[in-house]
């Protein structure tokens, strides 16, 4: 019987790949930081390595402030970036292409154009939403195992004051990590009592239940009763403002309704937010990373970077001559002066490895923020944002030599104080749109157009979709009846049945 023979083969395959460098790497990281992460990050490098040394204020270089142009042929703020893998779905070339593909962002302009620091927020006293119902839970008379049982439901509780988790999951976490065996029975009757606390709505299981507990714990009034019955037999309804089948299948009049409608639009679909969040939710501290202003003399605009609480950093002159002591030309070492030599060395390396990364950091945050405002400069002049032209990380990119990727990270959880407000960078990038004119114009000014036609429509008879997109066209937008309907969903409006009033 002949043998089983086994082939081996050997084969060449030439292959590329691309890695980045430790210092790449730390680079890459700190591109993405803000303002106040970066902050804690250089203090916390600070505390890690004693090699790094923060230079006292007295010796700070003075902030620079260029206009845009000033460094648009600097070759020392181009620091290259090696292309992201193909995994690396944040920093995607086809995800960044236009503005409907960038994450959404919240494009909100906060009150006020001085930057807000953590220390110039006045310390408030206010309990938090779980300290006013843990005060609540305290002035009841409850059995000691129901006041735990209650006690465990209010830290289930989301920022809205409901309870989103089943009974029968909190009570497999009261029996694994407290120890605490209980029925859902028993944490139905201790829900019942969290259900009592102020305001109306707490620790309801959704949305219904939050609306029903409120209707049931005010007086009388001639709608609530068709309000109940409303949310008891009609919720699906409800939700989609079908009133005539609502007055169809319960009787009710054209008033009745109306009346019941108004009495539960009254009521608080958020209830945790009556008692206010914790208090580190309450207050969004927003810390530009850059400012923009405009010359006097000149009238030039000028960018600057805030960074002037970023500690400046040096290598510690002490380890740099205690390296230079262990490492006597000619000398055989021993083992502790080896192993000394080499804490020294990597101490000594990685304080300069990050000094040089922080300061390829500034050059290119200031890079990339001159190019957008030379790209955007009538709107950093004007503060009109009709004026914003159509621009993506690709003509950013292109205006200052760095790769895409690197644009993304810097311009992503950043933010730019102006004359006329504070904005997030992703603000200001948006694709364009030809018009049947030939002009060009901005997806976020045909989103503006859309915004000022549905407020004007007649609220008892919305415009559709397809009459948007007809009003549009007559306007000399171009659009398809889908292109209108993705618009209105960014801008968060409903359909136009869910309109009608």
């Amino acid at each position: 019987m002949e043998k089983a023979r086994s082939n081996l083969t050997q084969q060449q395959k030439l292959q590329q790949t691309q890695t980045l460098s430790p210092q790449q790497l730390q680079l890459v990281r700190l591109l993405e930081l803000p303002t106040l992460e970066m902050e804690e990050r250089t203090r916390a490098e600070l505390q890690d390595n004693p090699a790094l040394e923060a230079l006292p204020e007295d010796n700070y270089p003075a902030p620079e402030e260029e206009t845009p142009d000033s460094g648009a042929a600097d070759e020392e703020i181009r620091p290259e970036l090696p292309e992201p893998d193909s995994s690396d779905t944040d920093l995607s070339l086809g995800d960044y292409l236009t503005e409907d593909d960038i994450p959404p962002y919240k494009l909100r302009q906060p009150s006020g154009t001085t930057p807000a620091r953590a220390e110039d927020i006045p310390f408030s006293e206010a309990s938090s939403f779980y300290e006013q119902l843990g005060e609540q839970l305290a002035e009841r008379t409850l059995d000691p195992k129901t006041r735990q049982l209650v006690h465990y439901l209010i830290g289930s509780l989301d920022d809205d004051g409901l309870l989103r988790k089943p009974l029968g999951e909190i009570a497999d976490e009261l029996a694994i990590y407290m120890g605490v065996e209980c029925t859902e029975d028993e944490l139905l009757a201790a829900l019942r009592v969290l259900q009592d606390f102020d305001p109306p709505g707490l620790a309801a299981r959704d949305l219904r239940e939050c609306l029903l507990i409120q209707l049931r714990r005010q007086p009388p009034t001639p709608g609530r009763a068709a309000a109940q019955e409303i949310l008891l037999k009609c919720y699906p309804e409800f939700t989609r403002k079908r009133k005539d089948l609502i007055a169809q299948r319960l009787g009710l009049t054209a008033e009745e309704t109306e009346q019941a409608y108004r009495e539960i639009t009254r009521l608080n679909p958020r209830p945790g937010s009556a008692l206010g969040e914790a208090l580190g939710r309450a207050t969004q501290v927003i810390v530009p990373d850059f400012t923009v202003e405009t010359d006097e003399e000149g009238g030039q605009l000028q960018v600057s970077l805030n960074d002037q609480r970023i500690p400046r950093l040096t290598v510690n002159p002490q380890y740099t001559r205690m390296l230079q002591e262990q490492q006597p030309a000619g000398q055989k070492l021993s083992a502790a002066r080896r192993d000394a030599l080499v804490f020294l060395r990597q101490k000594v390396e990685s304080a300069r490895n990050f000094i040089s990364a922080v300061e390829q950091r500034r050059r290119t945050l200031l890079s990339t923020m001159q190019a957008i405002v030379s790209l955007q400069e009538p709107f950093f002049r004007e503060g009109d944002e009709s004026l914003l032209r159509p621009m993506v990380l690709r003509d950013v990119a292109q205006r200052t030599g760095l790769d895409i990727s690197t644009i993304s990270r810097v311009s992503n959880s950043k933010w730019v104080q102006t004359p006329f407000g504070i904005f997030p960078l992703k603000h200001f990038f948006t694709d364009g749109f030809t018009l049947q004119s030939g002009e060009e114009t901005t997806s976020r000014e045909i989103r503006r157009i859309l915004r000022e036609h549905i407020e004007a429509e007649d609220k008892s008879r919305p415009l559709t979709d397809e009459e948007l997109c007809a009003i549009l066209q007559q306007q000399g937008y171009p659009l398809a009846r889908r292109t209108v309907a993705k618009y209105r969903m960014q801008l968060h409006i409903p359909v136009a049945r869910l309109r009608k009033k």
